[in-house]
């Protein structure tokens, strides 16, 4: 554990590259081949970013967005921006132009860096909407006007600057306080319009300070990043690795990512449960369509899994007969499960949304390790954390090092510690709602602690409450719903203020898309087949198992299979994989009125 504490996000990287200046920092991928970058090629990087802001105008705390996806760049440009006294504004790439609009105009950016041609037309087509915007920096461009200029443009105006300017330089990174402004995040608006979370120096630190003690990520790993950079979990495993010199690819190619981690072989990495949901269900079906003794096998090592889970949640080891068939059961199943993470993985982290219990124990039957957290953009993410040796599946873990918990008499739970925001930018009101008068930050979620490990229930806003006055949480059906049925890829619950609940459901298409063609139905689009009524049938067989253990109040009476995926191209997911409750009901809104019409 490191022992230096820091005034900045700033100081603690110079920190790390005056430690390590020839230890490889990060690990990117371009033109399908892998390379690699020491702490000093970064500190050389950043720089000239830096300088380059410097010359191009940027004031203490002035925003600089980042409109990218995940790479070796975006760290770069984010601390060359804070060692320009910048403050960084993040920006999904999968966002809309009119979304872009807004985040740039209500953080008032004055530069925003844009991955590609792709991304910079979106800027082009509401140039005019962007009053604040002075340039635009093109990660990977090289046209140059009075409108954008291509990163290696930044650089040379940079190190041309630093050569004429390097006291300045180093006066400005050393001016940079505890508590200016680092990061400014816009929460992803699932009940209305994105908020932008005002997060210090000092919350960052006290994240690394945190994670340092924790050491869930350690210098001998080998870390991957693939996670949306723009978003508060992968921001603070960026801080994280930076802290502690963890070696990590960063790499955003979902597409890719079990090719990528196969030819990487990380040794930790943080994700969100939709990955882990998509890992289950893939193994699950690729078991029941190989049947016969394939099935058997696979059902045989899963039995003998879960016993050696129960023993090691005891903190105990398999001995005997047991460890020898555990054995047995890894070489013939669980290796291959393993391989497809790269061989190497000693755990997962998983964040942005709840994980079932059900899916962490099945991983953890076939040695994989997923250790749940809790954090949100208003509490600088990692709150909550399941240890390595110190775990409880269906909780977020045991609060991080000076993380606060309260609960209070309706439930919410409310934190405190040096994590918590400042507020939202110009936002008092909200903040003033967000924020006791102690400090205390109200996180809308309702959850109890148990032996120091806290579970979450559910959303204090997404809590149905019946026409019967029933209070229900629909998180517990549809995470349930999405762990048991391989054929669900999506569940909204509904039910507020009506006689009985509903849900909706997107299919996995994957899945009912093998079965389609074992039934001679091959060529079925998504729409096709979430309308067969064999496929509605094997969805509601699946729901009726979960109601045989619910309370009549709380069975799912009717479901209906959406003609679409829910997705961000429909609007309906967040960039972080996090249902749109609000959007999704409304979308559907004549399709729920005919369920409970019929």
């Amino acid at each position: 554990m490191l022992n230096a504490s820091f005034t900045s996000v700033v100081d603690m990287f110079l920190h790390r590259v005056g430690s390590t200046p020839d230890a490889t920092a990060m690990w990117g991928k371009k033109n399908d081949a892998w390379y690699a970058l020491t702490w000093s090629e970064v500190d050389e990087q950043v720089r000239e970013i830096a300088c380059g802001l410097h010359a191009l105008g940027i004031e203490a705390e002035q925003r600089a967005s980042i409109l990218s996806g995940t790479r070796p760049e975006w760290v770069a440009i984010d601390i060359g921006i804070l060692c320009a006294a910048g403050c960084t504004t993040t920006i999904y790439p999968s966002n809309t132009p009119d979304e872009c609009v807004y985040i740039l105009n209500d953080s008032e950016s004055q530069f925003c860096f844009a991955e590609n041609q792709e991304q910079v037309e979106k800027l082009l087509s509401v140039r005019d909407q962007l009053p604040h915007l002075k340039r635009v920096i093109v990660i990977d461009g090289a046209d140059e006007d009075d409108f954008q200029i291509s990163l290696t443009g930044l650089q040379a105006l940079g190190k041309a600057w630093y050569e004429e300017n390097p006291s300045q330089y180093e006066s400005r990174m050393q001016g940079v306080e505890a508590s200016q402004l680092a990061t400014l995040i816009y929460t992803s608006g699932t009940t209305g319009p994105p908020k932008g979370v005002m997060l210090t120096h000092d919350n960052w630190v006290f994240e690394s300070e945190a994670m340092d003690k924790l050491a869930v990520l350690q210098p001998e790993d080998k870390h991957y990043l693939f996670l949306p950079l723009a978003h508060a979990f992968a921001k603070v495993l960026e801080i994280g690795f930076i802290r502690l010199g963890v070696p990590t690819v960063v790499d955003g190619d979902i597409d890719n990512l079990v090719d990528n981690l196969m030819e990487t072989r990380p040794t930790v990495m943080g994700a969100v449960p939709r990955i882990f949901e998509k890992a289950y269900n893939k193994v699950i079906t690729g078991a029941t369509e190989a049947g016969g003794a394939k099935l058997r096998i696979f059902n045989w090592s899963m039995e003998i899994g879960r016993e050696v889970s129960a023993l090691r949640q005891q903190g105990k080891e398999p001995k005997g007969v047991l460890a020898l068939q555990y054995k047995i059961a890894d070489k013939m199943v669980f290796s291959k499960l393993k391989a497809r993470f790269g061989g190497r993985i000693k755990y997962f982290v998983s964040g942005g949304a709840p994980l079932s219990k059900e899916i962490a124990e099945f991983f953890h039957a076939a040695d994989i390790l997923v250790l749940e957290g809790y954090g949100l953009t208003e509490s600088s993410a990692a709150s909550f954390v399941n240890r390595p040796r110190e775990y409880r599946f269906g909780t977020v873990g045991l609060p991080a090092p000076g993380v606060r918990v309260e609960i209070a008499e309706d439930g919410e739970v409310l934190l405190g510690g040096r994590g918590i925001m400042k507020g939202y930018y110009n936002k008092e009101q909200a903040t003033a709602e967000a924020l006791t008068e102690e400090g205390w930050l109200r996180t809308g979620d309702i959850g109890s602690i148990e032996d120091g490990f806290l579970r979450i229930t559910d959303r204090k806003k997404d809590i149905i409450v019946t026409a019967g006055g029933k209070n229900i949480a629909p998180q517990n059906f549809e995470n349930t719903l999405k762990a048991s049925s391989k054929w669900v890829s999506q569940v909204v619950m509904h039910g507020d203020k009506r006689a009985f609940c509903v849900a909706l459901v997107s299919i996995d298409f994957e899945a009912v898309s093998a079965w389609a063609e074992k039934e001679g139905l091959s060529g079925k689009s998504y729409a096709e087949l979430a309308s067969l009524p064999a496929v509605h049938d094997m969805v509601w067989t699946d729901v009726e198992q979960i109601n045989t253990k619910r309370s009549s109040y709380e069975r799912v009476k009717k479901i209906h299979l959406m003609s679409h995926e829910i997705s961000q191209q429909s609007g309906e997911l967040t960039p972080t994989l996090k249902v749109k409750r609000r959007v999704v009901e409304s979308n559907a809104k004549e399709i729920l009125d005919g369920l409970y019409a019929e």
